[in-house]
């Protein structure tokens, strides 16, 4: 009889213990949660468009005379900065100083001829040829005084330099000169957006070198022809390097504003990733309660993300307590 008292007395006290459990769990239930809200805003959405590209030397140029001789000087090296015009080079001259001679020679006898023949002394016949003569040599003396002393035709750094002092100059380029205080890039891009790019256009050009830093570029050039084969058309981007930071041959990413449009916008922190799916969702906060809503996200701005559906302008979403909040939870809004 005691032992049926006993189990009696345990099996009552098993049944008070669950159904406390069961009050506590429905009190935690109904327990507001402290939330903080942000207030979804609409704000201007860029549509971004990014190619890679190589970065090239504004201008380049091979520098080579149109004379055959020895090299008496060089006066440049690679990695030396040089200015338009600028002395870089001399040839052998002695040509030049034999031409110049006879060229020297045949304007005497050119200035003695001319008033004998302009008074009839002398036939027109030689006149002309001493005149030709005279003719030639100046244009050859000019070509060799061009060819003999080299300058440089553009503002830029030496990149490359094939010969020595003392060799015979042939046809391989003398100098490379690059104009390195800007850059440019080409990039092919889609014929879709061929109204939206503009001359003047901003460009946001990145390189692995400088991860995280951007340089600003401009389009400088845009082909009007669309290339059959790839449906793009080029562009080219010049971006400043006056600090040389930059230099041609580096990869590079040149990003693009090839649209933008009015969206409701709210804090990234407020859009979750529904467990096992790829759906998106927030709570949206009304009436002292949670009300769970997928959504449909759009692009990245700054700290904001854009909700293309699912959540209206001036709608409030929680930012904090998000992993206590259910549908239909009761939250308490705190700042």
């Amino acid at each position: 009889m005691m032992l049926a008292v006993a189990a009696l007395m345990v099996a009552c006290g098993g049944d008070d213990t669950k159904k406390k459990a069961a009050e506590a769990a429905a009190a935690k239930a109904k327990q507001a949660v402290d939330v903080k809200v942000a207030v979804a805003t609409t704000s201007e959405i860029e549509v971004l468009e990014t190619y890679t590209a190589e970065l090239k030397a504004y201008k380049e140029i091979n520098v080579t005379p149109m004379a055959q001789a020895h090299i008496k000087d060089i006066l440049v090296d690679v990695g030396d900065k040089v200015k338009e015009d600028q002395l870089i080079a001399t040839l052998d001259d002695s040509n030049l100083k034999q031409l110049e001679i006879q060229l020297a020679t045949t304007q005497d006898a050119y200035d003695r001829l001319k008033p004998v023949y302009e008074a009839g002394g002398v036939a027109e016949q030689q006149f002309v040829q001493t005149e030709n003569s005279l003719n030639t040599l100046k244009e050859q003396v000019d070509y060799l005084r061009k060819n003999t002393v080299i300058k440089s035709p553009i503002s830029g750094v030496v990149t490359a330099r094939n010969f020595e002092k003392g060799d015979l100059f042939a046809s391989m380029p003398l100098f490379h000169i690059m104009q390195v205080d800007k850059l440019k890039v080409k990039v092919y891009v889609s014929e879709r957006y061929f109204p939206s790019v503009k001359l003047g256009q901003v460009v946001k050009v990145s390189t692995d070198i400088y991860p995280g830093e951007i340089f600003e570029g401009k389009v400088s050039r845009i082909n009007p022809a669309i290339v059959a084969s790839t449906r793009t058309f080029e562009v080219e981007v010049t971006i400043p390097n006056g600090d040389g930071r930059l230099a041609p041959g580096m990869s590079a990413n040149a990003t693009f504003v090839v649209a933008t449009r009015n969206s409701v916008v709210v804090p990234a922190v407020a859009v979750q990733k529904q467990v096992g799916s790829a759906e998106r969702f927030v709570y949206v906060i009304k009436d002292g309660k949670a009300d769970y809503r997928f959504v449909k996200d759009g692009l990245r701005k700054d700290e904001n993300i854009e909700i293309l559906d699912g959540v209206k302008e001036g709608e409030s979403v929680a930012i904090t307590g998000l992993a206590r909040l259910l549908d239909g939870k009761s939250v308490n809004v705190v700042k």
